[in-house]
């Protein structure tokens, strides 16, 4: 059990760790700079609601009062969700400043994967992962979830990059640092908002029970680094990809005439396609999120046996 003297643990996540029970780790970006109040504690509320009725306990991340926090109460939730875009967005290189600074965090794909590995949780549902953006061949801009794949022993389940990105770069990436992309029912990499891409996984699972053995079997070879679970979007929620697509491309081009750059990048274009898209696009994010915490407590329960 955990021994860091800078992580609280809630006592219900404690106590199922501590019994060998399913838990899935989320994370608190979504809540502060991913929808607007109080859409967004309603959506993480009804995330960890739906982690329950599938059998695990929900452990949502941030850190607050310099605290890492394993695990929120409903008045965290509200607070994150409250504050907003005040809380800083924060990858692995702000952990160290925003704890002795006894701020607040909201936790990045990254960020979640360290805090989760801290406490020992194994399995994480988020949206999207971050990843190549486009033009990184100049800018040099990847983002961090990426690295933190390669090197932190947590089961991610995602609908895939974000679209916004390049997605073709981001496989290249993940394939580099030998992390393994599985398609949950599917041979090509979801692109969040809809189900295809054009780019093939590493290898398709059907069932939880498979990619519980396959992530079970990664741990028992002490292979350093994650696996990436992308789970598409269910086709109801699916947006057409042409509109999409262009909603994307006016997006990213607003983005270079106004010099926006770094961590502003996804909220300014995810806040950007859903003015576009006039919100069917945050409406499908949603619904995505919401898919991916049900599959991950599926897989968290397969794990524990």
């Amino acid at each position: 059990m955990n021994l860091n003297p800078y992580l609280d643990i809630a006592p219900e996540v404690r106590a199922a760790l501590e019994a060998g029970k399913p838990v899935v780790a989320l994370e608190s970006t979504i809540i502060s700079h991913g929808m607007p109040y109080p859409q967004n504690v309603e959506t993480a509320l009804n995330v960890e609601r739906i982690i329950r009725e599938n059998g695990a306990v929900p452990a949502t991340i941030a850190i607050i009062g310099g605290r890492l926090k394993a695990g929120l109460s409903e008045e965290e939730i509200t607070y994150l969700g409250k504050k907003g875009y005040d809380v800083i967005k924060a990858s692995r290189r702000d952990l160290p400043v925003l704890v002795a600074r006894c701020d607040d965090g909201a936790t990045t794909v990254a960020t979640t994967m360290i805090i989760a590995e801290m406490a020992g949780i194994r399995v994480f549902a988020t949206g999207g992962i971050g990843g190549v953006h486009r033009g990184a061949e100049t800018t040099m801009d990847i983002s961090a979830d990426l690295e933190e794949l390669a090197q932190t022993g947590v089961l991610v389940v995602c609908a895939g990059a974000k679209s916004i990105l390049d997605l073709g770069l981001t496989l290249e990436y993940l394939e580099t640092k030998g992390v393994p992309v599985i398609g949950y029912g599917t041979e090509e990499l979801p692109a969040f908002y809809t189900r295809k891409s054009g780019f093939a996984v590493d290898y398709r699972l059907d069932t939880p029970e498979s990619i519980a053995a396959a992530f079970r079997a990664k741990i028992g070879m002490s292979l350093k680094g994650g696996m990436l679970v992308t789970n598409p979007i269910p086709e109801q929620y699916s947006m057409d990809p042409d509109v999409i697509n262009k909603a994307i491309d006016d997006a990213v081009e607003e983005a270079k005439r106004l010099g926006i750059h770094g961590k502003q990048t996804t909220p300014f274009l995810l806040a950007k396609i859903k003015d576009i898209t006039g919100g069917d696009s945050l409406a499908s994010n949603i619904r995505l999120v919401y898919n991916n915490a049900e599959l991950a407590a599926k897989i968290a329960v397969e794990l524990a046996k």
